[in-house]
């Protein structure tokens, strides 16, 4: 069947992309030509955070607004470059003060609120490691994080503070928490100088961190180098198309990659007045966002495409959207249903994006000036070479299913995985970064994805790994062991399922089902409490034995191939069964 095609004829423009002709710029692009796009020190040094917010100070955008800043409960601030300037050098001197040192892993566990912002671009300028936590994570997902990571100051509030206390006791190279809404922060804070000189970190230097879940052990620090700010900057200016005149909203959270480079890095690079909303998901909210500060350039998931999509097309009608001109999507495959939505409601076609946290930035995707082949990924982005390859990283025919791969050498391409040299290194075969996604390109060289190589499931844009959803239920004393999957769903891409083997006397117990509903509502909600709030199961069946290898490894393609029924495959690894 032919894939439905958006011409870029049909789309009205209102102003000229940055990326004119793909074909003319893909041909002609090279990272040393995009690298002179950031400023540089004199000794070849370079700064993420420096290029992001200070080299602006000494142009006309130094009043510029650069964050707008609305909150859960309706507060609403504004801050110009100027103002993230001396807030973050501020932030700078205070953790300077306190002790971090260039390398040192400085981690942040707060909500969406300013101080997330500037701490970032000051840990940053510091030439200390950032590293973020989702506001969601409960005691042992933190655990996880901050002590692999060994991280030697948190940067956190009142509320989330609370979950440390459990844990605080088994991290010993942990020196600092630092409270935000506290009287002592603020007066600490403000004692501290505006000015602060960044430092001019060499490019290869770490400059942010983030943990991402895989299908076995536990979840792997990714780490990024400061010359991200090249891939960043440019895929900002030619993907998300961002104009100097433009208001963006990427809504997505910095304990996320995107939130790292789309809403703190590649954006601010571009000098692009840049919506935060503190606040959770509602239709109305967002559509009044959007309204409200006449967003120009929207980014966002898909889940909540699909949940605006199940509010109705008389919702928008409401507010006057028309200053949006070019509106993304990431996190997940963008289904042809959401593009048709947004063509009819919008007036415009959502442009599906595809990277990882390890790719650091968009690497493939649909841009402006070229024709949608709608549930397409798109095309590899200039600069980076992509292709579908056999587990041996040898090129596979047009057509033909294989591994999503790049070639190495993009700027933004992870530097290191936390202390695992060996995890790192198989991440590469034959000379191709393999993604762990399967896909396949066609005869025009757009790239279609198929599903994951792996068991990670990634539930509303998030990855969560079934091996810590796994350990969070067999932490509950009913529980002897689990296994965990991800099963398709309309608005969510996927769910967690868990299969759950009990202990024998709540095996009795959930006999009754009254029961059985009541210890299922249990284990959910004990996932929830000690893990994320994303990252609980939503279905539970409970189950005689789990299927497994010889060796004991759970066999959670077993688990799914029963649950969707298809057919269980190749056998003969597994215990009797």
């Amino acid at each position: 069947m032919a894939a439905q095609i958006y011409s870029k004829k049909e789309v009205k423009v209102k102003v000229s992309p940055n990326l004119a002709d793909y074909q003319e710029t893909h041909a002609s692009f090279n990272w040393q030509e995009a690298s002179k796009d950031v400023e540089w020190f004199p000794n070849g040094g370079l700064n993420a955070a420096y290029n992001a917010v200070d080299r602006h100070i000494k142009t006309a955008r130094k009043d510029k607004i650069a964050l707008i800043w609305e909150g859960t409960n309706g507060e609403k601030k504004q801050f110009t470059f100027h103002d993230l300037y001396k807030l973050s050098n501020k932030f700078a001197n205070l953790i300077k003060g306190k002790g971090a040192e260039k390398g040192d892993r400085v981690f942040i566990f707060l909500p969406r609120i300013p101080y997330l912002y500037a701490s970032f671009l000051a840990i940053l300028k510091n030439g200390s490691i950032a590293g973020l936590l989702f506001s969601a994570f409960q005691e042992q997902a933190l655990l996880d994080r901050l002590a692999d990571s060994g991280a030697k100051i948190l940067i956190t509030n009142t509320e989330l503070s609370k979950r440390l206390e459990n844990i605080r006791k088994d991290l010993p190279e942990l020196k600092e928490i630092l409270t935000v809404d506290t009287a002592e922060f603020e007066a600490e804070l403000g004692k501290q100088s505006e000015e602060f000189t960044a430092i001019a970190t060499d490019p290869a230097d770490f400059a942010f961190m983030l943990y991402t879940s895989g299908t076995t052990g536990k979840p792997k620090g990714v780490v990024h180098q400061h010359y991200a700010i090249v891939a960043q900057h440019a895929t900002a200016r030619y993907v998300l198309d961002i104009h100097d005149e433009d208001i963006y909203w990427c809504t997505a959270d910095p304990g996320w990659v995107t939130g790292i480079a789309y809403t703190i890095l590649g954006n601010w690079s571009n000098g692009a007045t840049s919506v935060i909303h503190e606040g959770r998901f509602d239709p109305d909210k967002w559509f009044q966002i959007l309204a409200d500060y006449k967003v120009n350039v929207w980014y966002t998931a898909p889940t909540a495409i699909r949940m605006l999509m199940g509010a109705g097309d008389d919702l928008p009608k409401k507010y006057d959207l028309s200053p949006l001109r070019h509106i993304l999507s990431v996190g997940e495959p963008l289904n042809p249903e959401a593009i048709h939505w947004s063509i009819k409601v919008l007036g415009l076609p959502f442009h599906d994006t595809w990277w990882q946290t390890e790719t650091g930035c968009i690497s493939i995707a649909n841009y402006p000036a070229m024709d949608i082949k709608i549930g397409s990924m798109g095309k590899p982005f200039p600069g980076i070479g992509a292709a579908i390859v056999d587990d041996l990283g040898k090129t596979i025919e047009d057509g033909k299913e294989g591994n999503i791969a790049l070639k190495p050498g993009w700027p933004s391409m992870m530097k290191a995985i936390w202390q695992r040299q060996e995890k790192y290194d198989s991440y590469f075969v034959n000379g191709w970064y393999l993604s762990g996604d399967h896909g396949y390109r066609d005869t025009d060289g757009y790239f279609w994805f198929i599903g994951r190589s792996d068991d990670v499931i990634k539930t509303s844009g998030e990855r969560i790994g079934p091996f810590e959803v796994e350990s969070a239920l067999i932490a509950h004393p009913a529980v002897i062991e689990a296994g965990v999957i991800g099963k398709p769903n309309e608005l969510r891409g996927s769910i967690i399922k868990a299969f759950v083997v009990l202990e024998k006397d709540s095996l009795q117990k959930v006999k009754d089902p009254q029961e059985a509903q009541k210890l299922k509502d249990e284990l959910s909600q004990f996932v929830k409490k000690h893990l994320a709030g994303h990252a609980y199961p939503r279905e539970i069946e409970f189950i005689d034995k789990l299927p497994k290898t010889r060796s004991g490894k759970i066999m959670r393609r077993i688990l799914k191939a029963r649950e969707l029924g298809q057919p269980i495959g190749d056998t003969s690894t597994l215990e009797e069964y």
